[in-house]
């Protein structure tokens, strides 16, 4: 179970529950379909998290900017991977899960630090490969 951030990782600031328009502005925020939802924000580095929709449980844990880029990067990744194999979404999180050696529950990366997200880019990326590989022989 994700913890509620209170004491921001980074820097040791205060972490308060916002509403989206608080990080994004209200238009953005409104635009983005997110004007309902809440997100566990840093009031000094800006490091945040989203919480599930309509709730206050937190996605994963606090992210810095860095963070946030790279774990963007990774759904792209896995996302498309897991698509492009005619996989659910729950069969590509078990197979994530299997493939880095995590529970079920560890599996999912809001909650992944950059090594984890690099370790998974190059996991989807070696996949794509063996495949190729097989099509050409």
């Amino acid at each position: 179970m994700v913890e509620i951030p209170t004491i921001c990782r980074y820097c040791g600031g205060a972490v308060h529950l916002v509403p989206a328009a608080k990080v994004y502005g209200p238009a953005a925020a409104k635009r983005l379909g997110l004007e309902c939802e809440k997100f566990y924000q840093c009031q000094n580095c800006n490091a945040r998290v989203g919480c599930h929709k309509g709730s206050a449980r937190p996605l994963g844990n606090l992210a810095n900017e860095a963070l946030r880029m790279k774990r963007m990067e990774t759904h792209q990744v896995f996302d498309s991977f897991w698509k492009e194999r005619g996989m659910s979404r729950t069969q590509g999180y078990k197979w994530m899960a299997k493939k880095l050696r995590l529970s079920e529950e560890l599996a999912h990366i809001g909650g992944f630090e950059m090594d984890q997200c690099q370790k998974l880019i190059r996991l989807c990326e070696k996949e794509r490969n063996k495949e190729k590989k097989k099509e050409t022989a």
